[in-house]
């Protein structure tokens, strides 16, 4: 017997070091009930017979559910599914509760939505330690497009999947990723300066637009201030235009839309959101959010130096038309 005193908590990290997807897995017990849990134990044995194994504690509250019953099934989760994980990784509740649910045989409940799905009869079990080793024998499966959910050193992950091109293109200097971000947000304006120039506007107003959708409310010399930093010029010229044209209003020396001008900004913005989406186009919806939330931590992580004016909490004003446009969307 191995009695190598290792210290659980650092075995346990480090067996994280280990990439494993997440899956979920079902049984109906000999009591009628259904059962499930979230596990990572899950891997293949063999292709002919097809063959799959999984592991469950002993001291866990079901192992008795699966060690008695005849059948299980494994559900190989989707990157969508993140809290149907965690509503399986507790013990109390009842988990099956508001669920759509086939059934497959003895009665085995079926979850949908999941990337793969196996209905297996057990065949063997083993003895591991504190786990019981089960292996089945695959009836049936079904294997569904959703890119699958990833758990590696204690917390979930997402795939990233690269291509021939991605490859090619690191290979280049331009690859710095000052660069990129820049050429993407460059990239990114063009459809959107197209249709305001055939609305009769100039590359300033697409600046000025952009600027007050998330700051109206500023005082001339903040606005001066922002537009400075952004190496940009907002001349006193183009301000006296837009309040003749009946586009912004002048408050206690703030700058604010008329309705007008609320419609002018809004129409960008729809122009804004339409570009996005045509450029994220290329990437599923899961490498979108990852791309999103890859930018905002150099965002944080970048942002020491920035001029007082222009940090988040200075410079998105409270009901901000981004915030106004998405209520109108999320209503609708």
């Amino acid at each position: 017997m191995n009695t190598t005193p290792f210290d659980p908590k650092q075995f346990r990290q480090a067996l994280g070091a280990f990439t494993t997807g997440v899956t979920i897995v079902t049984t109906r017990g000999p009591d009628g009930q259904d059962y499930g849990l979230t596990a990572n134990s899950f891997n293949s044995v063999s292709i002919d017979p097809p063959m799959v194994l999984w592991s469950i504690n002993k001291d866990s509250s079901s192992a008795h559910a699966f060690t008695e019953g005849s059948h299980f099934a494994v559900h190989i989760l989707a990157t969508d599914q993140e809290s149907l994980s965690n509503r399986f990784a507790k013990s109390g509740a009842d988990k099956f509760s508001g669920l759509d649910l086939q059934r497959g045989p003895c009665e085995i409940p079926l979850l949908e939505g999941c990337s793969a799905r196996f209905q297996c009869k057990t065949t063997y079990q083993y003895e591991g330690g504190d786990h019981i080793i089960l292996v089945g024998e695959v009836l049936a499966f079904d294997r569904f497009d959703g890119a699958p959910l990833v758990f590696h050193s204690g917390g979930y992950r997402r795939l990233l999947t690269t291509t021939a091109q991605d490859q090619e293109s690191a290979n280049y200097g331009e690859n710095w990723l000052g660069f990129l971000l820049g050429r993407a947000y460059y990239q990114l304006q063009i459809p959107i300066r197209q249709q305001l120039k055939a609305m009769g506007m100039q590359d300033q107003d697409f600046e000025l637009l952009g600027i007050l959708s998330f700051s109206e409310g500023r005082t001339l010399d903040e606005l001066f201030q922002v537009f400075e930093f952004t190496g940009k010029v907002l001349s006193e010229d183009q301000l006296a235009v837009w309040l003749q044209k009946d586009l912004l209003t002048l408050e206690d020396h703030r700058v604010l839309f008329t309705d007008k001008g609320r419609q002018l900004a809004i129409q960008w913005l729809a122009f804004a959101k339409a570009a996005e989406m045509a450029a994220l186009e290329a990437l599923s919806f899961d490498e979108a959010q990852q791309l999103k939330l890859l930018i905002g931590r150099v965002i944080q992580h970048t942002g020491a130096e920035l001029p007082v004016h222009w940090r988040k909490e200075n410079i998105w004003q409270d009901n901000n038309l981004w915030q106004q446009s998405d209520a109108i969307v999320s209503t609708r």
